[in-house]
């Protein structure tokens, strides 16, 4: 009886085992088949786009890849982009860090208002941004008047460049700041100004350390939404070559003229640029990860 027992036993046990394998491989399948279906989506929409501007800007050579990017209208093209991007980044950093710091750290009427303002050009199309620039301060806007009368000229100039570029980059510093600062509540400031810290050693000591990744992450976005904005710019810029054309209303200029190698070289730039970002992402999440993980002390 009792060998029949362990027998009967020893049965259960390896039918129980059977069935939990047999239970394991569609649960193995399905994630091999998760994993195989975002990998391809990714090679198809990321990688291979990406292999196709580099291999269409060097199709002629190194030689014609240089002549390309060194082209007057180019170079003119890249230092505006730069130009525009160096102050609407700025710009949306002491914005974002101030809007952060009010929503995160005060209770105010309003609040939720300039939350969804801040998401604003998030829903708007930035076209319809543009056209909103122009109904302004275009030649028949509201103050077109106004500023022929004074000799400014915003629209088809550098002026309302900038103001669609930082129309439409400055939710991203402010909403890389604010979930992490409410997060962080408000203790240390206030620990920080009870021993008779200013307001500001209490940002530059205690507030700032505590959101320079999540800061530099916000930046990051900024900078290369703010070099790649085609839609609102293209609406404010007026496409005039060497003076107001960006580096992507250049490359869709060139494209349209059948210039392809000028086109796709000029776009390898913002390809680079798209890389070094996603490069930098990468590394600010894991050094993000990494800061917030647990330190656990060995036992004495």
């Amino acid at each position: 009886m009792a060998g029949g027992s362990v027998i009967a036993q020893a049965e259960e046990q390896l039918r129980d085992g059977l069935e939990s394998a047999a239970a394991r491989v569609p649960g193995q399948l399905g994630r091999a088949s998760l994993i195989g279906v975002a990998l391809a989506y990714v090679g198809a929409f990321l990688v291979l786009p990406l292999l196709v501007v580099f291999v269409a800007a060097l199709s002629k050579g190194a030689a014609a890849f240089l002549e390309a990017i060194q082209d007057p209208d180019a170079v003119s093209a890249i230092l505006l982009t730069l130009t525009i991007a160096a102050v609407a980044v700025p710009l949306n950093l002491v914005f974002g860090v101030t809007a952060a710091w009010a929503i995160s750290k005060y209770e105010f009427r309003g609040k939720g208002a300039l939350i969804t303002l801040i998401d604003l050009p998030f829903a708007v199309s930035p076209v319809i941004s543009g056209l909103v620039f122009v109904l302004l301060f275009g030649a028949q806007g509201w103050f077109g008047e106004w500023l022929a009368e004074r000799d400014l000229q915003v629209i088809f100039a550098v002026p309302g460049i900038l103001l669609a570029t930082v129309f439409v980059t400055f939710p991203f510093v402010a909403r890389a700041l604010i979930p992490l600062m409410q997060a962080q509540g408000r203790e240390a400031e206030e620990t920080a100004l009870s021993l008779g810290a200013s307001g500001w050693q209490t940002f530059c000591y205690v507030t700032l350390p505590n959101i320079r990744w999540g800061l530099l992450y916000g930046v990051l976005l900024c900078n290369a939404r703010a070099m790649g904005e085609f839609g609102a710019v293209s609406v404010v810029s007026g496409h005039i070559r060497g003076l107001t054309n960006t580096v992507p209303l250049h490359i869709e200029i060139l494209y349209n003229e059948y210039n392809q190698v000028g086109a796709f070289a000029t776009a390898s730039l913002l390809a680079l640029l798209a890389l070094v970002t996603l490069v930098a992402k990468t590394a600010l999440d894991w050094r993000n990860s990494e800061g917030r993980a647990p330190q656990h002390k060995p036992v004495a």
